[in-house]
């Protein structure tokens, strides 16, 4: 983990423009998401409006990107477990078996010998992936000819991104046809010794890791590098760099507005933003009122909820959750019921309907339905951003809510 823990540091330090996650290789060692001032996040395309979503060639620096020797690849059959790695010795086709390849079959260092890869580790509930999700797109689009392979390792933050049947969902919703593997045990996650979500690693001709960039945002600097890379292939005539617009979910933040940050429901990562009158009991279905008037960054529960280590879960409805926020988008990880049956629900800002400020998973009455684990926007200010006390009531027992993001 040094290299990876040093290369960090470094970054923070010079004040790189930045906003990612950072995980510890395991589920329970969430460090905390970092947010670094002048970010420079991108547009990508939208996955739920992805035909208002364009991309156009601009004009790339001149400059040339510096490149290191970072380690060799490792071979992607690190995504099977110790155990089944102990087991392999005696089934040879352990690894097509137990590691989930969507879009393609499995790939290992010896099939991508001589090609340029692109390692993106992304979930597909995280805002800061999906925002990086749409120039890794074109990307794989553009070079794939040139030579290069994309291939979207999916690690897991909540217990739901492990189910292939929902990564499935997602890669159709995003439009993302380049291999997938699903690393739900965090193999290849260790194999790098990743910490961040979206993190991209940089792979050259030889197997070899010669760049690697943590978070949003450097989207030319990422690109020279892929050039740069596959022009040592032998290619040519590599020129410009993509641009990607979109709206929705996927559109670049307020940085400048942005002031509350990522919030969990679940009491994995704290509870020091919980503002309900009642203690927050653990693991046990507990009733709950909201606060009178919370602080901003402040949240609270009304109703029967069971709150476990990730999320909270509706018990009888209806129920509420509240949250005092600042923030031109508010969105909200959200799950159906454990059948699948789909939970309605109401949202309000300051106590009436969100009206034009509507998120694209709410209309304007504030009314919305989840129909499968992903991340819901449910508020985007059209105006000036203030301070707003967002309300969501759930109409159906079974909800299991997350995590607050904001962009």
């Amino acid at each position: 983990m040094n290299r990876v823990l040093l290369s960090a540091a470094m970054l923070v330090v010079v004040a790189v423009t930045l906003d990612w996650k950072t995980k510890l290789p395991t589920m329970s060692s969430f460090v905390s998401t970092a947010v670094v001032t002048a970010k420079a996040g991108q547009p990508l395309i939208g996955a739920f409006q992805s035909d208002e979503a364009s991309a156009v060639t601009a004009s790339a620096a001149e400059s040339q990107p510096a490149l290191d020797d970072e380690g060799p690849l490792p071979d992607l059959d690190g995504a099977l477990t110790a155990r089944q790695k102990q087991a392999s010795s005696h089934n040879e086709g352990l690894m097509a078996q137990n590691v989930a390849w969507l879009n393609s079959a499995p790939l290992n260092r010896e099939s991508l010998r001589g090609k340029v890869v692109l390692v993106d580790f992304w979930t597909y509930s995280c805002i800061n992936s999906l925002r990086n999700l749409g120039y890794v797109k074109r990307w794989a689009a553009k070079y794939k000819s040139a030579g290069l392979v994309v291939i979207g390792v999916h690690t897991p933050e909540f217990a739901f991104e492990k189910e292939r049947a929902n990564v499935a969902m997602a890669l159709r919703e995003f439009r993302v046809t380049y291999p997938v593997p699903v690393d739900s045990d965090y193999a290849i996650w260790h194999a790098l010794n990743n910490q961040y979500w979206p993190a991209d690693y940089f792979v050259d001709g030889k197997e070899r890791i010669r760049h690697h960039h943590f978070g949003e945002g450097d989207y030319a600097e990422s690109e020279r590098v892929i050039q740069e890379l596959l022009k040592e292939n032998g290619a040519a005539g590599l020129s410009g760099t993509v641009s990607v617009a979109s709206k929705g979910i996927e559109a670049p933040p307020d940085w400048a507005d942005e002031d509350s940050p990522e919030t969990y429901i679940g009491y994995q990562h704290g509870t020091e933003h919980f503002a309900s009158t009642e203690r927050l009991v653990r693991d046990s279905p507990a009733s709950y009122s909201l606060p009178a008037s919370p602080f901003l960054n402040q949240s609270g529960l009304s109703g029967t909820w069971n709150v476990g280590a990730e999320s909270g879960v509706l018990q009888v409805a209806p129920g509420k959750i509240v949250f005092r926020f600042h923030s031109r988008d508010l969105h909200l990880v959200l799950g159906p019921a454990k059948n699948g049956k789909p939970v309605r629900f109401r949202v309000k800002l300051d106590g009436t309907a969100p009206g034009n400020d509507h998120g694209v998973d709410s209309a304007s009455d504030g009314t919305g339905e989840v129909k499968w684990p992903r991340l819901y926007q449910l508020i985007r200010q059209k105006g000036q951003v203030e301070d707003r006390t967002f309300e969501i009531e759930f109409q159906d027992p079974g909800a299991h809510a997350y995590v607050f993001t904001f962009g």
